[in-house]
């Protein structure tokens, strides 16, 4: 599965059945997960795209990119759907609500923001950190959002007034990424500092010690259990964590540089992983 620039992450749709890739060469594009075959047209945005979510139901797609839109697609044939969601820098994610009514995004502005997922408007008071915001994803129930900055901190959010909720989750660097777990209990995120960590999603305090990688890690991701962590690292490698007690599972995955996301597929058994080695690459967990 080939891009003309770097692949910078990679999702499946809900039935295993397709992946959706976003490239560094300004695209989108859907992928059959059998025959490794295109997949309607090319989602293109003016400059690179960051990432690209399937809806719940798989039926849309929604892309974050530099050219600082969010925009949405047809997941059968790549086509727009709306007008672009707008922010004043790049976008950095974009993920639909568990319901697919909403879409939260996160932007080099500063915030992140709610919006309409079939209107496109904004939704409530924007979400603001004191540096950039790298990504904000929904609690599996929807009431909440956790951001991931710049600023060394993740926070959670009330999902319908923008409101902050307890005390922001520090690491020693910029956080990366931010995901709650499958039962919204647990926060996992992914730091400069060269570790992932585990939060308690009510309190926002620590749960055990930190996953550690070599360099960066960019993403961390829990199975559809909860029970594993995927982490993807500037250190050119993925691997997967035991969620309860923060040791790692098995041997790295390894690419030939970095690695940007790992995601788990619907069934938990195989792992998807994007490098900046230009492959997205399918690894049995």
């Amino acid at each position: 599965m080939q891009h003309k620039g770097a692949v910078n992450f990679a999702q499946f749709s809900p039935d295993g059945l397709r992946l959706v890739t976003a490239s560094r060469d300004g695209t989108a594009q859907l992928w059959d997960t059998v025959t490794g075959h295109e997949i309607g047209e090319r989602m293109k945005h003016e400059k690179e795209v960051y990432q690209a979510q399937f809806s719940p139901g798989g039926r849309r797609v929604v892309t974050a990119s530099k050219d600082n839109t969010a925009r949405l697609w047809d997941a059968t044939t790549g086509k727009p759907i709306g007008e672009p969601m707008k922010h004043d820098s790049s976008v950095y994610s974009a993920q639909f609500s568990p319901d697919g009514r909403r879409v939260v995004t996160a932007s080099y502005d500063n915030t992140a923001r709610l919006w309409d997922a079939v209107t496109g408007s904004p939704i409530g008071e924007a979400m603001k950190h004191e540096g950039w915001v790298n990504s904000a994803q929904f609690s599996p129930d929807g009431g909440r959002v956790v951001t991931a900055s710049n600023d060394n901190t993740a926070r959670l959010w009330d999902a319908v007034t923008g409101r902050p909720i307890g005390e922001p989750m520090k690491h020693g660097g910029p956080v990366n990424s931010a995901q709650f777990s499958p039962n919204s209990k647990q926060v996992v995120t992914a730091s400069k500092d060269r570790t992932a960590r585990l939060w308690d999603a009510a309190t926002g305090k620590p749960i055990g010690g930190p996953m550690q990688h070599e360099k960066e890690v960019y993403s961390a991701q829990f199975s559809p259990d909860g029970q594993r962590v995927a982490t993807a690292s500037r250190d050119r490698t993925a691997r997967v964590w035991d969620a309860a007690t923060g040791k790692p599972i098995g041997e790295p995955m390894q690419h030939e540089n970095e690695v940007y996301s790992a995601q788990f597929s619907p069934d938990g058994r195989r792992v998807v992983t994007a490098s900046k080695d230009r492959t997205a690459r399918i690894w049995m967990r």
